[in-house]
């Protein structure tokens, strides 16, 4: 009896997670077909999911991820900004420059955490900011491995109206960019969201969630010089936080 409620409770959060994937509205027909359960078995989770307030059924008959989730999700999001700040205090004491930590939340970029510069002169972003991803350098690095026709649907979806005069303003030229970012191993962003302000970012890779760090910091500080002194330090920062994401996930 334990191990079928466990298995209930294993295929309920992989219904959750296909229908997240699937852009938060499903039919139960295409839930069957990706998770290789039968109708009857997916139709008994979902009716509890209804009735816990984590799934609703619309209309169409169709299942959408519920608003029960958006309280899991906002206290896991400040949860992961807590668990990344030594790693953001470390990237400030190494580079000098304001730290951090961004995550994909929908079609928005969206700031959980930050340890600001100890220079007079420095950046501050409000954690709990929101932002398009096509202007900054946490958006490139979040979405670099993301296949081409899902960028283009979600830059439709958002626009991409230009911060500054640098801001790239066209799907191709974002595409480019994100390539640019493969080949390197981190994205940069240079003056696109801010006048005078560069950022480098990387993604934290084997993250829960996309995850990505970044420095930022005037543009006079953050030289090509210092770039090349920085990004080794944020890809190394990166893998250790992915590996203490990774072991407060298993305790």
């Amino acid at each position: 009896m334990y191990k079928r409620q466990v298995q209930s409770l294993e295929r309920a959060f992989d219904l959750l997670e296909r229908m997240a994937d699937a852009g938060g509205e499903v039919g139960l027909s295409e839930l069957s077909a990706s998770s290789g359960l039968p109708l009857p078995t997916i139709h008994r989770l979902m009716r509890t999911l209804v009735l816990c307030g984590y799934v609703r059924q619309q209309s169409n008959r169709r299942y959408a991820l519920g608003p029960r989730l958006i309280r899991l999700g906002e206290s896991a999001s400040r949860l992961l900004g807590t668990w990344a700040r030594p790693s953001l205090q470390r990237l400030v004491e190494e580079t000098g420059e304001t730290a951090n930590m961004a995550l994909l939340d929908g079609d928005e970029v969206v700031y959980v955490a930050q340890v600001p510069s100890k220079h007079s002169m420095r950046m501050f972003t409000e954690v709990g900011r929101r932002v398009l991803p096509h202007s900054t350098g946490v958006g490139k690095a979040l979405l670099a491995h993301t296949p081409a026709d899902e960028v283009r649907a979600l830059l439709a979806r958002t626009g991409m109206p230009a911060a500054t005069e640098k801001t790239i303003t066209t799907p191709d030229g974002f595409l480019d960019a994100l390539e640019q970012v493969r080949r390197a191993g981190y994205a940069v962003d240079d003056n696109e969201q801010e006048i005078g302000v560069r950022c480098l970012a990387v993604p934290v890779p084997d993250s829960p969630t996309s995850a990505a760090i970044s420095i930022s910091g005037p543009a006079g500080r953050v030289t090509e010089a210092a770039t090349e002194r920085i990004v080794p330090i944020l890809q190394q920062v990166a893998k250790e936080l992915s590996e203490a994401l990774a072991s407060n996930g298993a305790g």
